[in-house]
């Protein structure tokens, strides 16, 4: 199966943006969205982009969507009887009413594509975003997208591409999340089925878990040398914690185990950086900054 592993594209995409800045902010209808989409498209590449520009211009991330939906069956007759028609029933509240959780972005994603013909399919697994999720067993939890385009296989999340939410929706539309290289979604996202992670040497589910919290677009999992594991114990024989990490040096490199960050002083030898923070007993988190930006996390037991 082919894939790219690239995260930037030369494609020029700024019709299609514009275009769909003129697209109604509503459909009743996945059929009404495509028929927008055949008049104004004709390739695979600007019609994945316009579904995807769409969904983060217009869909906002509400929780209390899960509430709006009956998961439970008594049956596995029942169940998939149930999940076709909840499919169904998302898809269109996402087009009529502008709001879902990670659901409504995938299905109507997924939806979107098959009405173009466009080989594609949701992809369901975990994710990894703070310090409480170091560790910890699989949860199935979240679900974003592939889709294959002139015969390559790419990797999109919508959702998280549409902003955030701390309390509430943050807007921010982003393309990050568009045509994501499968060596920077596996430092958040773990699929299901592993073969989803499209990586050419898979990783296992438990060395996602225990790895840190890699918070920085420019660092992969093999950037960071030492420690490895994204959990640090406070009550050891060390009084410090050793750090080498591969990485663009920067001119400041701070810690926070809290909220009051310190500054450490650093070396750089043949593109290795090295540091070391003292260890502080009483506290959950390490964070570690680059020009006064968080780059990794460790949880601290």
């Amino acid at each position: 199966m082919a894939f790219t592993s690239l995260s930037t594209f030369s494609q020029d995409y700024e019709r299609v943006d514009a275009t769909i800045q003129l697209y109604p902010k509503k459909f009743n209808t996945p059929e009404e969205f495509s028929r927008f989409l055949t008049r104004d498209f004709t390739t695979e590449e600007d019609k994945v982009r316009a579904i995807y520009t769409w969904l983060i211009e217009n869909v906002r991330y509400d929780p209390e969507e899960y509430k709006k939906f009956n998961y439970s069956f008594a049956n596995y007759r029942e169940r998939n009887q149930k999940e076709e028609k909840t499919r169904t029933k998302i898809i269109e509240r996402t087009l009529k009413e502008g709001v879902a959780v990670c659901e409504g972005y995938a299905f109507v994603f997924e939806k979107m594509c098959q009405l173009q013909g466009i080989e594609n399919y949701v992809i369901q697994g975990d994710i990894k975003t703070q310090f409480e999720d170091i560790g910890r067993p699989f949860r199935k939890r979240h679900g974003w997208n592939a889709a294959k385009i002139d015969g390559t296989w790419y990797l999109f999340d919508a959702t998280w591409g549409a902003g955030k939410y701390h309390e509430k929706f943050i807007k921010q539309p982003s393309y990050f999340f568009y045509k994501t290289a499968p060596e920077q979604l596996i430092k958040s996202h773990y699929p299901e089925m592993v073969e989803d992670t499209f990586l050419s040497e898979t990783i296992s589910f438990e060395e996602f878990s225990k790895a840190p919290l890699l918070i920085s677009p420019n660092l992969l999992r093999e950037d960071i040398l030492s420690p490895k594991g994204g959990t640090l114990l406070s009550f050891s024989s060390l009084s410090e914690i050793y750090f080498e990490i591969q990485a663009a040096t920067p001119k400041e490199i701070e810690y926070a185990y809290g909220t009051t960050k310190e500054s450490v002083l650093f070396s750089e030898k043949e593109g290795i950086i090295h540091f070391t923070v003292p260890v502080q007993v009483g506290h959950d988190s390490l964070l570690i900054y680059f020009d006064n930006e968080p780059v990794i996390g460790y949880k601290v037991e």
